[in-house]
């Protein structure tokens, strides 16, 4: 018989430790092994009670979310999800989370009679978090880029390599490395498939723009690639690109599930720029982007996967590395060196 999760839950709300424990509980792949209501608590216990999974709420006495979030990373790396209704009215909060190195998030409902509708969503994503990879990464705080110094976007020619990146579980905190690791005259365009819901999006994309070199924006209809500029799905709506080479916004059926989906931005994006296309596949569940790489190899474009090693979750890096639609597998901190090595010496040009 399979070991049961062992979960923390931290929140200031006795009734939210009670009602959630107790449903969590219900799962037998679960046992709730004690519960916080501050972050002073919550990291006294888990030197302790060395839990595998954390729940953790945002706002809290003595000790916030946030900051007890980061403490967790620097001395007892635990997976964590943060579960707070400020994770719903404050999306920058969330993003703010999930760089900080949550695994993932669950928006609790602002009527606590309401909390059971969001109980099997934490039940399936506590699973997940309990298999997941907490890379050594650095851990120091992203130093804000000024705005007045980085470039303005330049003109995109075609036969300019377009770089399409895709991520799912543990993505923010990825983007934010790989990108950062790009320089604002890079001499390509670059497209970025994150699994997140609407309104996330455009908050990551803010702070990722605060955060890297590159200007970084959601995407809207009608915009149009340029380099040194890294546009991101908007959550809910699929990526492509007309023939005029403007970004279209659909919101078609679901594929894997999900929507944006990373294959839907591959497939189009080979579709008119062929073997210019550089598909980048990083941390993520599922096999999202494995058709897109499939794609974008038979165009002659080139692929990297993240490593196992820097992957909060293998399984799209997997996927598409076992498919056999791979030229590079690349540990997190690499992937930067490698996509400009490509990009300037014009292997991808058509």
């Amino acid at each position: 018989m399979n070991t049961p999760i062992r979960v923390l839950i931290v929140d200031d709300s006795a009734f939210i430790c009670y009602v959630v424990g107790k449903h969590l509980e219900d799962d037998s792949g679960i046992k709730v092994v004690g519960s916080a209501h501050n972050g002073l608590e919550a990291l006294s216990q888990i030197t302790s009670l060395k839990p595998d999974v954390v729940v953790l709420d945002v706002e809290m006495p003595q000790m916030d979310g946030l900051t007890t979030l980061k403490r967790i990373m620097a001395e007892y790396p635990t997976p964590v999800i943060m579960f707070s209704v400020l994770t719903r009215r404050g999306t920058r909060t969330t993003v703010q989370a999930l760089l900080a190195g949550a695994v993932d998030f669950v928006s609790k409902p602002e009527a606590k009679s309401a909390i059971y509708g969001v109980i099997e969503d934490l039940i399936t994503k506590i699973k997940t978090a309990a298999g997941t990879t907490l890379p050594r990464l650095p851990s120091t705080e992203t130093i804000p880029v000024a705005v007045s110094t980085k470039l303005g976007p330049q003109r995109f020619q075609r036969g300019d390599p377009v770089v399409v990146i895709g991520a799912s579980t543990g993505g923010p905190r990825a983007l934010q490395e790989v990108l950062s690791g790009l320089p604002a005259n890079i001499p390509a365009a670059i497209v970025v498939v994150q699994h997140m819901p609407p309104g996330f999006t455009r908050s990551l994309a803010q702070r990722l723009h605060e955060t890297c070199p590159l200007r970084v924006q959601e995407a809207a209809a009608g915009d149009r690639l340029a380099r040194g500029l890294a546009l991101l799905a908007p959550g809910d709506f699929h990526l492509s690109f007309s023939e005029s080479g403007q970004v279209q916004l659909d919101q078609g059926p679901r594929r894997h599930y999900v929507r944006p989906a990373v294959d839907v931005t591959m497939e189009s994006a080979v579709q008119y720029y062929k073997s210019a296309v550089i598909g980048v596949i990083l941390t993520g569940m599922g096999s999202d982007g494995t058709e897109g790489a499939k794609c974008i190899k038979a165009a002659g474009g080139k692929v990297i996967a993240e490593h196992e090693s820097t992957s909060v979750v293998y399984g799209m890096p997997r996927s598409v590395a076992e498919a056999g639609w791979v030229d590079q597998v690349v540990p997190r901190p690499k992937i930067a060196a490698k996509l400009l090595e490509w990009v300037n010496n014009g292997s991808v040009r058509v």
